[in-house]
């Protein structure tokens, strides 16, 4: 949802997804009954607009309609078995691709929830925002550089 609230606003000075479906499509190959248990339940029409929907809904697919002026932290579990450590991966490859501000911070070990590591997670996303949304830090320079 947050990928999907992005797409259609600049508003936002910085954003936090946790364990972020970024591929809906990918998601159906993963875990077939999420198909019958949550998309057929939850995406409108989603059984005669099956493709469309998937596509609509995959981040991944389209970053570069996402707010280059929105930095973006993706947290993830290595050890999630509700969904892949993939997504956040392949989303964080297609955000470098279009130059898009993020960080990605995979913690070893947990689940879905960051159960295991609650009080990390939550000091990155507390430095995430007071970074961007308090502070007003600018956005890092993209742009291969350096010695």
């Amino acid at each position: 949802m947050i990928y999907q609230v992005l797409r259609r606003t600049d508003r936002f000075k910085a954003a936090c997804v946790v364990a972020g479906i970024a591929d809906l499509r990918a998601w159906v190959i993963e875990r077939p009954d999420i198909e019958t248990g949550v998309y057929a339940q939850c995406i409108p029409d989603y059984t005669r607009r099956r493709d469309e929907a998937l596509r609509e809904r995959s981040a991944v697919l389209w970053v570069d309609e996402l707010p280059t002026t929105t930095p973006i932290l993706i947290m993830q579990g290595t050890a999630d078995w509700r969904l892949s450590p993939m997504h956040s991966l392949n989303m964080a490859a297609a955000l470098l691709s279009a130059k898009h501000p993020f960080r990605l911070v995979m913690f070893e070990g947990a689940d879905h929830s960051l159960t295991e590591v609650r009080e990390s997670a939550q000091r990155e996303s507390n430095e995430w925002f007071d970074r961007f949304v308090r502070d007003g830090a600018p956005l890092p320079n993209l742009e291969p550089h350096g010695l």
